[in-house]
């Protein structure tokens, strides 16, 4: 689904404007951003938690040269869904 799919989805369900649909999807994007920022975790009723990782430095390999390469450690945004949703995806 594409945004512009996804604001046309929430508008039509939440009987409102294409334009107040966007502004609340920005506006839940925004709010999920600074709370994974500050390292907070976010839960979604029905959909699942977004939170962060950290993933610890490891050794690569350049797919083209085949050298050995150092990966650094970095935090990265993790979502976990809940579980209805998970068996309706299995």
């Amino acid at each position: 689904m594409k945004k512009s799919e996804l604001i046309a989805a929430i508008a039509k369900a939440g009987q409102t404007s294409n334009a107040d649909a966007e502004r609340s999807l920005i506006v839940l994007a925004d709010v999920v951003r600074t709370a994974l920022e500050s390292g907070q975790k976010v839960t979604l009723p029905e959909i699942g938690t977004f939170s962060t990782k950290e993933r610890k430095a490891r050794k690569g390999r350049n797919p083209r040269t085949g050298e050995a390469i150092d990966v650094p450690a970095k935090t990265v945004a993790h979502f976990k869904p809940t579980p209805s949703l998970a068996d309706l995806i299995a």
